[in-house]
């Protein structure tokens, strides 16, 4: 399949205009690119609109008037239904045309979709991200793909306008089990952020001067020197829901066991969020985390929005 992208040729599709989409759809139309977007609460496409983007009123709508359609949703039951619903992308897809998931989602449904999209003569690729907002809007994701290589690096002109890493992992499905280990990663990463910050506050230390002594050292990672900050001033909106993180995780462990694979932190991560959740913060970003550990602890932390 002989693909060619380039801003002015290629119309673009996009499903899904949340706290990332939004901004890595933007990207692509700031580079040329003509969007037909869909977003299931139309009102979250009014700006996006605004700049040129023409709305649809359904996925299959966007890949009727699309050469490559992207979608980032929420839950592996909405991915089915953007990409295989009987209003999904693959019925308004033409032979020759590519559709791309950058969801989390399951291994098994991204090669369920390439089988399908395969068997229609369009080409299917899952590019999960890493980066959060934060990442979107500045355009440095890091982006996982799964897929067939001429295909992949065809897209590379439009991937590299919204992430700073892409990495071919391998083929349908790779993409997602290498989103699974960057989520396994984070999910014990942010116990020992959230601990190790409510220690120093009990301590009685100066917060902010701790990350200035821990950020830079072996201790230092990501979520440590941009959700930290953000824990320290009582600001928990979502960069990335706790309600997804759950479903991530849920997904690893689910993986874990069909390798026979005993991976008790993540297990142990996947029940302290849960904790979160029951505590009414499942909107929140992931860092709410913290508050939760707070609970159990009887610490009230200075900044907690619910308190305020």
């Amino acid at each position: 399949m002989a693909l060619e992208f380039a801003p002015g040729k290629t119309r673009i599709g996009w499903i899904g205009t949340g706290v990332m989409g939004r901004s890595m759809v933007g990207h692509l139309m700031a580079a040329g690119y003509e969007a037909t977007i869909y977003n299931r609460t139309s009102a979250k496409t009014d700006d996006l609109v605004a700049r040129g983007a023409k709305r649809a009123a359904s996925p299959k709508a966007v890949a009727e008037a699309s050469d490559i359609v992207f979608a980032i949703v929420g839950f592996p039951r909405d991915v089915r239904e953007v990409f295989l619903g009987d209003e999904g992308l693959l019925a308004g897809s033409r032979p020759g045309s590519v559709l791309v998931d950058m969801t989390t989602s399951e291994p098994s449904l991204a090669v369920e979709i390439y089988d399908a999209a395969k068997a229609k003569g369009v080409a299917s690729i899952d590019a999960p991200v890493s980066g959060g907002d934060i990442g979107a809007k500045e355009a440095r994701l890091s982006i996982m793909v799964g897929g067939d290589q001429p295909v992949v690096d065809a897209l590379q002109p439009l991937l590299i306008v919204m992430g700073k890493t892409i990495v071919h992992q391998g083929g349908p499905g790779a993409g997602q089990h290498t989103k699974m280990v960057n989520q396994i990663l984070i999910s014990t990463n942010m116990i020992g952020v959230c601990e190790a910050l409510l220690y120093a506050f009990k301590a009685g230390l100066d917060l902010n001067t701790v990350l200035q002594s821990v950020s830079p050292g072996a201790a230092g990672s990501w979520s440590l020197s941009n959700l930290g900050p953000r824990m320290i001033a009582g600001n928990f909106d979502p960069g990335f829901f706790v309600e997804h993180f759950l479903k991530d995780m849920g997904i690893a462990l689910a993986e874990s066991r069909r390798m026979g694979l005993a991976l008790p932190g993540l297990a142990l991560a996947e029940q302290l969020y849960r904790a979160v959740e029951a505590q009414g913060m499942g909107r929140n970003g992931t860092h709410a985390l913290l508050l939760a550990l707070a609970h159990l602890s009887n610490v009230h932390w200075p900044n907690d929005p619910r308190q305020n």
